[in-house]
């Protein structure tokens, strides 16, 4: 990833999307107690800057910034940086209830305590709803109480699952836990409210979404009036004007006697 080698743009986006699916599966190893949200890639000139997401940022963070430095120095040496080249930084979550990632490693928590599967997956809900999602949808699946493997699935608000908007509107997590009876499967899907000020959810409308505009109110009419109306002033006819006369001109018009009609030798018609 350090070299900086002639390639075709198909080979660069493999191998940036393989750069950033290792980084994100070392992060989600390292730092799932942490609140890990994901990670952004920036890429410049001088250097590359790797900025973590997660809701407990002083723990990535670590004492005196020890950690974050330990985390630096083994992507460096993993991917072939120089020194100073790659920086890593930690940023907070803004709003960890509106988080697909975060509150699926919550709800693995909670049932790796002990908790039932209904009142943690209940309580999780509650959350995120109460956040201002626009809908969510958590399902549980695997040895829930017997032998017999089955799925729970909880529901609240608004889910859409098709188009474009998708990409938009709704995050997915998949996590796994580890019980004695088996493994659980966790996937949480959340629908991200539309905002466009605050950033914490989606910046475009949905296609069919159709906003109606109030309108003014107006002061009832008592009685019965009359309203003045300017008179719209009409343009003057426009005056053509006459080339400019020489005064010799001028003056043989003025010597010219004028026609008189019947005289011969006069024109009049």
């Amino acid at each position: 990833m350090a070299t900086t080698a002639n390639i075709s743009k198909k080979r660069k986006f493999i191998r940036e999307g393989v750069f950033h699916a290792e980084l994100n599966e070392f992060f989600t190893r390292e730092l799932a107690e942490d609140g890990y949200s994901g990670l952004e890639v920036r890429v410049t000139p001088q250097r590359t800057e790797i900025i973590i997401m997660a809701t407990k940022t002083q723990q990535v963070l670590g004492e005196k910034g020890r950690r974050i430095r330990e985390l630096t120095s083994v992507i460096q040496k993993r991917f072939g940086y120089s020194e100073n080249s790659i920086e890593l930084f930690a940023q907070k979550v803004v709003t960890r209830g509106l988080c697909a990632i975060a509150q699926a490693e919550s709800l693995r928590y909670k049932l790796m305590g002990g908790l039932p599967v209904r009142r943690a997956c209940y309580g999780v809900l509650r959350f995120i709803m109460e956040s201002g999602a626009q809908g969510c949808e958590i399902v549980v699946s695997g040895k829930l109480r017997g032998q017999r493997a089955k799925a729970m699935k909880f529901i609240d608000g608004l889910m859409i699952h098709s188009g474009d908007p998708v990409n938009d509107y709704v995050q997915f997590a998949v996590r796994h836990v580890l019980l004695r009876q088996g493994v659980l499967g966790i996937k949480v899907k959340i629908m991200l409210p539309y905002d466009t000020k605050e950033g914490k959810g989606a910046k475009k409308p949905l296609p069919d979404h159709v906003s109606i505009v109030q309108p003014k109110e107006e002061t009832p009419i008592t009685h019965p009036y009359s309203e003045a109306k300017e008179r719209k002033m009409e343009p003057l006819p426009q005056q053509i004007g006459h080339p400019q006369q020489l005064p010799s001109q001028q003056q043989q018009q003025q010597q010219q006697p004028p026609i008189q009609p019947g005289v011969p030798g006069n024109f009049a018609y």
